[in-house]
């Protein structure tokens, strides 16, 4: 039977700030290859050996893993909406309530949508192994070889082999990150094992076990999928139901509690990318000094040695360093030491506790039509760049507190006012008066891109009331 590919995408990824962000985390980014985390993460898992997958995200990214799945020609996904994050146990119950409806039976792979596999043809060897413990009622994490006493993962401790299951064995116990010390020991020992956080098990026994170790969370799930409706080409988990589950990790809920663990020891090319310094230890081209540089931006590096160099937009120039991660986006700039890579976490809370929209939020906002990008912000004033999707339209609306002048700079627009249609191509522009209700529309088969000058005592993007909406927003 094929497996089934369960995707977790709601992870926002803060020690990768300020390129991920909760408006734009990692697994949408392309970090280790051409293709996106969540791209690579579904390619892994396609062919005649998998079924469709299940992707689990929040419901503000839907459209951007549609997109993306559809770029990468990924058909047949079922997407799944969390109205909130509630951790990895919620979202697992959600996906093997869902698939156990039409087979208990089914064996569900569960991925996270951020980790870079550099052995994939080692990855399917394992899952292999791993599927047919799980049909004999196990289930399965893989763990990974470690390389190093690696002190921000935790550790399993393997057990005595499976005999009915060749290759897998039993969990001893499963150990939280260690100190540097412990590490350095359970390196040295050989019977401790990275937990990779991927997991093999089928739907109908993932129920039972959350029903015997984390009721509460198996309660509210299923009141949350009864409750679910359908919105476009997603699955909505009913709102309250879903916020009345515990926010607890598979790993707590239910395999640390569980009889039925086991594990699948791989040697894969794993790594979670939860740092900068991952993404250089990750990265296969550096230059003579061991420097490693990313990103769409230019970068020039003189005089320095084992730094990550990332620009995603102006140059960035970096002059007798060592050991260093400087990352510039059009907004912000990172600089700290790659020994210090798991600390940007706390910048990214002080950014918050200080109201700084940077910590969340880029520049650029996507939205189910296309983008906009903030360009100037003054007093009573704003500029932005908007980008239309071919075939797409913005709701019907009208605001209370300005007047905006679009002008067209790329592709044709349909500019709907107050029951007027208006067509504008290439540098040709309209105004809308405040209080008028208007839409924008791309007919057109290339994107459309146009300037809009907001002009008004208030230019808040909650200054926005939609009439009708394609997409199905309040």
């Amino acid at each position: 039977m094929p497996v089934v590919p369960v995707i977790l995408s709601g992870g926002t990824g803060t020690r990768l700030w300020p390129l991920s962000r909760e408006s734009y985390p990692k697994q949408f980014w392309p970090l280790v290859s051409a293709r996106t985390m969540l791209q690579e993460t579904a390619a892994r898992a396609t062919g005649q050996a998998f079924g469709p997958p299940v992707v689990v995200c929040n419901e503000a990214h839907r459209f951007l893993v549609a997109e993306q799945l559809r770029a990468a020609r990924i058909d047949g996904a079922r997407i799944v909406l969390e109205p909130a994050g509630r951790n990895s146990a919620p979202a697992i119950a959600a996906a093997a309530l869902l698939v156990a409806a039409e087979d208990p039976s089914a064996v569900l792979w569960i991925l996270a949508a951020d980790h870079a596999i550099a052995d994939v043809p080692a990855l399917h060897t394992s899952l292999e192994k791993a599927a047919a413990a799980a049909s004999q009622g196990r289930i399965v994490t893989f763990g990974m070889t470690p390389t190093a006493p690696e002190t921000g993962y935790g550790y399993i401790e393997v057990g005595a082999a499976l005999q009915d299951s060749p290759g897998v064995s039993a969990v001893a116990r499963f150990v939280e990150k260690p100190d540097a010390r412990t590490a350095a020991d359970f390196l040295a020992g050989g019977r401790h094992l990275w937990n990779s956080g991927m997991f093999v098990a089928t739907a109908g026994t993932l129920i039972e076990e959350l029903r015997a170790h984390a009721p509460a969370v198996l309660s509210a799930v299923e009141a949350a999928v009864s409750g679910a409706a359908t919105d476009l080409d997603f699955r909505r988990l009913a709102k309250d139901p879903f916020l009345a589950a515990p926010s607890i990790s598979i790993d707590y809920a239910v395999m640390e509690r569980t009889a039925k663990a086991a594990v699948v020891p791989a040697s894969i090319g794993w790594s979670d990318l939860g740092s900068w310094d991952a993404l250089w230890e990750a990265a296969t081209e550096r230059d003579p000094d061991g420097n490693v540089v990313a990103g769409s931006g230019p970068v020039e590096i003189l005089e320095s040695r084992g730094c990550y160099v990332r620009s995603e937009g102006i140059l960035t120039a970096v002059v007798g360093l060592e050991g260093v991660v400087v990352v510039t986006t059009d907004d912000a700039v990172l600089v700290a030491p790659r020994a210090r890579a798991q600390d940007v976490k706390k910048m990214v809370d002080r950014l918050r506790t200080n109201g700084r929209a940077e910590a969340t939020q880029h520049r650029r906002v996507y939205r189910p039509w296309g983008h906009y990008e903030g360009l100037i912000q003054g007093d009573r004033f704003q500029v932005k760049q908007i980008g239309v999707r071919p075939g797409q339209k913005l709701s019907l609306q009208k605001h209370f507190h300005r007047a905006e002048h679009w002008v067209v700079v790329h592709g044709t627009a349909i500019v709907h006012r107050d029951g007027e249609e208006i067509l504008l191509r290439e540098n040709e522009s309209v105004y809308l008066p405040l209080g008028c209700v208007h839409r924008l529309e791309n007919p057109g088969k290339i994107p459309l891109t146009l300037i809009e000058v907001q002009v008004g005592s208030y230019t808040g993007e909650d200054d926005i009331v939609r009439l009708e909406d394609t997409y199905g927003r309040a």
